[in-house]
């Protein structure tokens, strides 16, 4: 059982070679996830990372403590990880976002997030009326609301005016 204050961060992928290596399917774009020395919760137990390689965008593979095998890095294949939340004042994290109104710059209340949408130029807000808004455009999260300032006629395209 995962406890409740960690946040998923990735999952562990297929074993890679003979000598307990394994690939890291990451959720997030923070590399220190996968550091030497990281402790992630994969659903069971803590592992720490020992060392590890970028493979691709998002893949990286690893060796875990304690893993020096083929056969003990398949058994972990398909596990969830998770991890304390990182302190960065900066960063705009999915948890955070969710559930919060969100307000456009004049104060006008135009839905509520519902999800956060992976995107290659900027991530989206999904909002529960249809909108979907970029995070560039954020400008403050604050007790539960979210400010942005976007575009004239961005909300008339889902027929918010």
């Amino acid at each position: 059982m995962t406890p409740p204050q960690l946040l998923q961060v990735g999952r562990l992928g297929r074993a890679h070679g003979v000598r307990g290596d394994i690939v890291v399917i990451l959720d997030t774009d923070r590399e220190e996830r996968v550091a030497p020395g990281a402790r992630l919760h994969d659903g069971h137990d803590w592992i720490e990372i020992e060392r590890s390689r970028p493979l691709s965008a998002q893949r990286w593979v690893v060796h875990l403590v304690g893993v020096d095998d083929r056969t003990t890095a398949e058994r972990l294949s398909g596990r969830t990880l998770s991890a304390e939340p990182i302190d960065d004042a900066d960063a705009l994290w999915v948890h955070d976002l969710v559930g919060c109104e969100v307000r456009d710059a004049d104060g006008l209340m135009r839905g509520r997030c519902v999800s956060v949408v992976a995107n290659p130029a900027s991530d989206l807000l999904e909002l529960d009326q249809g909108a979907l808004v970029p995070t560039t455009f954020v400008v403050d999260v604050v007790d539960g609301v979210i400010t942005v300032d976007v575009p004239d006629g961005l909300f008339e395209l889902f027929g918010e005016g």
